[in-house]
């Protein structure tokens, strides 16, 4: 069996930046446990199935351990990979989910915009000792919020995001929980990180299903409906956000790397 297989750096505009991601054409589905080991083999922070249906995908994505219920970055690649080397009449696309109900995808310009659900975080009622020392911090962050299996905490400069060292060793026993932690920015409107050991990925580099909860919570403190945000990682990466109703939209460039077909 030789599965299409493309490497897609999203949220980038020049190649090894962003976050890399495997996107994966399949005839049907597969056994769920070839899929974990096919993304395990691809080692990146997501990998991308994806299966054609009527007017669109169905969609589901896995990094090196598990399945994770909602990916931005790995759905951005999926839309770049159909536009521009499967699909090129098309300018929009609908993925079918498992757990998010419908995503879509399409071409505005330079850029490629997802329709995502928003997420709306509430103050953690109770703040995880191992978060605060996980995070390597003195001092509680400003706030800390929760929302989808996510712990969020807010600092007041986006020095203590970039100068974070976490212990990701801690953070890891907090399963199922992932940790971002965001600041107001600078030349942008906020920025973020994103830690997920528990699920093979210490540090994400750019996390777009993190900015369906930042761009709701930013948007009320900064009154902004857009905004520009970008994620510190070592890759580092930009998105622009805006939220509409209960819905975010996320929109970022993607670079194709390579392209080719695993063998099974």
């Amino acid at each position: 069996m030789r599965i299409p297989l493309f490497h897609v750096d999203a949220f980038a505009s020049r190649p090894f930046s962003g976050n890399p991601a495997a996107v994966c054409f399949l005839d049907s589905w597969l056994d769920d446990d070839l899929l974990h080991k096919v993304a395990a083999e691809n080692n990146l922070s997501a990998t991308a199935y994806l299966v054609k249906k009527a007017g669109g995908y169905e969609i589901r994505w896995f990094t090196p351990r598990r399945e994770i219920k909602l990916c931005g970055h790995a759905t951005l690649g999926a839309g770049f990979v159909i536009f521009t080397l499967l699909e090129p009449a098309r300018d929009a696309v609908e993925f079918e989910t498992r757990y998010s109900d419908f995503l879509r995808v399409k071409k505005t310009g330079e850029l490629l915009q997802m329709d995502f659900p928003g997420l709306f975080p509430q103050r953690c009622a109770n703040e995880p000792p191992l978060l605060v020392k996980g995070l390597g911090v003195d001092t509680s962050p400003a706030e800390i919020l929760e929302v989808n299996e996510r712990l969020i905490a807010v600092f007041d400069s986006r020095k203590k995001v970039e100068e974070l060292q976490p212990d990701f060793a801690l953070l890891e026993k907090l399963h199922p929980f992932v940790v971002g932690v965001t600041a107001p920015g600078q030349d942008e409107d906020f920025v973020s990180r994103y830690f997920a050991p528990s699920y093979g990925t210490p540090e994400d580099p750019v996390t777009g299903s993190l900015h369906c909860a930042l761009t709701p919570y930013w948007s009320k403190r900064l009154v902004k409906s857009q905004l520009h945000a970008r994620q510190l990682s070592q890759r580092g990466g930009e998105l622009w956000c805006e939220t509409s109703r209960d819905r975010v939209i996320l929109k970022g460039k993607a670079v194709l790397i390579r392209q080719g077909s695993l063998t099974i």
